[in-house]
């Protein structure tokens, strides 16, 4: 019998929800703290590409959405280990605030490229929070 394993991280962004929604959908802010270069069109069943390298070219399609509520993606195209994983968001406003609730789910195994994807996630949603709210981009070649 195969389980399967998921990675989940919670923080609050300093930010209004339109503007958190904006950076976790929107190609062009997404380049600032995930992929050096990214397409798509943040709408249901519409593909993105996250190009990191030309070996490492994903692409994923947009299997929910709900403007400043949520956004996930199923990969298609990726390290094998990432295919028919979603990952995405979920946006709860908070005071001026917005909580913002990440997970990476499907997993089929929790090998060494799951627990090494889980820590890449924090550390790049960190970088997601200090771009939104200090203006912080991270070089691509810096980010994990």
């Amino acid at each position: 019998m195969s389980s399967k394993h998921s990675i989940y991280h919670d923080l609050v962004v300093d930010a209004t929800i339109n503007k958190v929604f904006n950076v976790i959908s929107n190609p062009n802010e997404l380049m600032y703290w995930w992929p050096l270069k990214c397409q798509g069109v943040p709408e249901l069943n519409n593909t993105y590409n996250f190009y990191f390298s030309e070996e490492f070219n994903w692409f994923g399609k947009v299997v929910s959405i709900e403007k400043n509520k949520q956004f996930f993606i199923k990969m298609t195209t990726a390290d094998s280990d990432w295919v028919d994983t979603t990952f995405g968001f979920e946006l709860i406003k908070n005071g001026n605030s917005t909580q913002l609730s990440f997970s990476h789910l499907n997993w089929s195994k929790c090998n060494t490229h799951f627990k090494t994807s889980s820590f890449c996630w924090a550390m790049l949603l960190n970088g997601l929070k200090n771009y939104v709210e200090k203006g912080i981009i991270i070089p691509f070649e810096e980010r994990t």
